[in-house]
């Protein structure tokens, strides 16, 4: 335990798991059917083809082509993280007998000491456990683990379970405080927050005993990855990054209050961070995760929820660094948000963690994969210069790519949109509530009795969200609605009378004996916003950003007949919205009038004086962030100048 942990657990909710949503249709029911459909199928072959999957026959040799990469068993795990996820809610006789096959092939890959990791068996086993700064045998671990939970929940078999138990025995065995073991810790986070899960999963505390070594024992010294360096007969201050901040090591975690280094590392850790604090009580720890928090979403997080500017480190610079053409936010990265903002909003009950969790869901994680979810964005860039081509400059990319050669964020994505429902619902004490408004039902235990709730939505394109109440006999509790941060008014009916519902932390509280049939409506108003960034953030200064709800607006090329990065808003102009059936799958549209500079008078000249010539008025139509990119390659364009 920490200096200040309590020993009771510290969730204030239970998230509804998997099993017990559906998604039925709208805008995250077609992602669900996409992901199932073309995505899933197309992450496995492509595994198979680059000889991920097959790296677990452990029948390579040297010389042979295909050596197994360092980090190759992480996109296989997610993979099979991924399938289990979709088989849970919708059962495939096809996909199941894949798992299973992908399964069995890698529990087959593990050692007779439980050891698992298909590089540093067959290419490099002399050095086990050398390099933990930048190996990443813990990150595979834990993404191994993580879908073993997954496969576990899906068909009831231990088989991947126990072997995974019996890996984190080993690594507890090697890593950790006692006599002979290294003191070691992961150089890329992941597997603390797996290790949680598995801990719930299989009743067995030592692997939440185990997770918390690695989350107290990062930064302290005399530093363990210059100490293994050292062994190593390497010099400790010769790597990439020189710094251990890219790894959230330069000081122990209870005592940092900066978000830094390496995006998608960081809310890896934070995430993991906020589990432990849970459920040991660590108050102190849970008071780091607040700090972390604050300086992530107030200083260094995009409108979109992307997070990480830098391309260099793949992370963080200084607050409200957020360039727009050269922005990195890594798919993986706004991902790593939403699992810390879920985790921290099951501890606290607050809007405001869902609030950055819808951000991200809304836009900064579909903008990863194509509508036709055969392609990916890495990075997702919020301006792209008119011409802009290629992956050689990988934040200028217009097109998504069909893989990667560091292929982290297909099947993380993957895996993401496929346990969507366990963001949507929790459960408290005598209350059940929604955080996200998604067409489809939950279903929880709540005050004795089996309560079902059935969403009939159009979110987020429409504000307007039907929730019918099913009960297996009356109940009396509360049921909490998440009124969105942006959302400035809204209406309340409870069987088409109105009424005021009470307010708490975000969300507003319907409390009363309910009935099965009991219909609630709750209206949000979603009118056009114009968004400033903070005065800091130079890169958008004098700009707007149009947000609808919670979806960010762009700017295509393809939708205009001038340079998008020449278009001014006019501070008066009128907006207005449609629903467009036939665009991108069907999507509201923002439209209204722009104003762009002329291209005559220039002849000859690169500058004139401010005055001479003329603006010309233009017709403007902004598409939804998530969906750019899914018709022409061209110019983007979020934030936009105000005339």
């Amino acid at each position: 335990m920490g200096r200040s942990s309590t020993g009771r657990a510290l969730r204030r909710l239970k998230p509804l798991d998997v099993e017990a949503v559906t998604i039925d249709g709208g805008f995250w029911g077609e992602r669900q059917r996409i992901n199932r459909q073309a995505t899933i199928p197309i992450v496995y072959r492509r595994c198979r083809q680059t000889g991920r999957i097959d790296a677990f026959r452990l029948d390579w040799r040297p010389g042979r082509r295909r050596q197994p990469h360092i980090f190759w068993d992480s996109d296989v795990a997610k993979w099979v993280e991924a399938a289990a996820l979709s088989l849970t809610t919708h059962p495939d006789r096809r996909l199941a007998g894949l798992v299973d096959r992908v399964v069995d092939l890698i529990v087959s890959a593990q050692q007779p000491d439980g050891y698992l990791n298909t590089h540093f068996t067959v290419v490099e086993p002399e050095k086990r456990w050398c390099n933990l700064r930048d190996q990443h045998e813990l990150y595979c671990a834990g993404h191994l683990m993580e879908a073993a939970v997954a496969h576990f929940r899906a068909t009831g078999s231990r088989r991947f379970l126990d072997a995974m138990a019996r890996y984190a025995d080993y690594i507890g065995s090697v890593l950790g405080r006692g006599r002979g073991k290294k003191r070691g810790y992961p150089g890329h986070e992941e597997i603390e927050l797996a290790l949680v899960k598995l801990s719930e999963a299989t009743g067995a505390n030592r692997f939440l005993r185990l997770a918390k070594y690695f989350v107290d024992e990062r930064g302290r010294g005399p530093h363990y990855f210059d100490k293994e360096a050292r062994a190593r007969g390497d010099d400790p201050h010769d790597y990439r990054h020189r710094t251990h901040e890219v790894f959230q090591a330069h000081r122990p975690v209870r005592e940092q209050s900066k978000v830094v280094g390496h995006a998608v590392r960081a809310f890896y850790l934070y995430s993991g961070m906020a589990d432990v604090a849970a459920l040991t009580g660590d108050t102190e720890l849970l008071a780091a995760c607040r700090r972390l928090w604050r300086d992530a979403t107030e200083r260094k997080m995009y409108i979109t929820g992307g997070v990480g500017p830098s391309a260099h480190n793949e992370g963080f610079t200084r607050p409200y660094d957020l360039p727009n053409e050269t922005a990195y936010a890594e798919t993986c990265a706004a991902i790593a948000l939403v699992f810390f903002a879920h985790r921290m909003l099951q501890i606290e009950a607050d809007g405001k963690y869902a609030d950055v969790m819808e951000r991200a869901l809304c836009n900064g994680v579909p903008s990863g994969v194509s509508l036709d979810g055969e392609r990916f964005f890495y990075v997702n860039p919020l301006a792209v210069a008119a011409g802009a081509t290629g992956a050689g400059a990988r934040h200028q990319a217009t097109s998504r790519q069909p893989w990667f050669g560091t292929a982290c964020c297909p099947p993380n994505i993957a895996r993401l949109i496929a346990s969507l429902g366990q963001y949507v619902y929790s459960v408290g004490k005598a209350a059940v509530y929604v955080h996200l408004y998604v067409a489809g039902s939950g279903q929880a235990e709540i005050a004795g009795r089996k309560v079902l709730l059935t969403q009939q939505t159009n979110y987020p394109w429409d504000g307007c969200v039907h929730i019918r109440v099913g009960l297996d006999g009356p109940a009396t509790f509360s049921l909490m609605l998440r009124v969105p941060g942006w959302c400035k008014s809204y209406t309340l009916l409870v069987n088409g009378k109105r009424v005021a519902g009470r307010s708490v932390k975000g969300y507003v509280r319907i409390r009363r004996r309910w009935q099965d049939g009991d219909r609630v409506e709750l209206s949000l108003a979603m009118p056009v916003e114009r968004m400033a960034a903070h005065p800091a953030v130079g890169a958008d200064a004098g700009r707007a950003a149009l947000q609808r709800g919670p979806v960010v607006y762009c700017l295509e090329q393809c939708d205009h007949d001038v340079d998008v990065h020449s278009i001014a808003l006019p501070k008066q102009a009128k907006l207005h919205t449609r629903f467009d059936r036939e665009l991108l799958g069907g999507t509201t549209v923002i439209e209204g009038e722009g104003s762009a500079c002329a291209a005559t008078g220039w002849k000859g000249r690169l500058y004139r004086p401010v005055g001479e010539g003329r603006a010309r008025r233009v017709r403007i139509r902004a598409v939804p962030y998530c969906l750019w990119g899914n018709r022409k390659p061209g110019a983007l364009a979020v934030w936009l100048p105000q005339a």
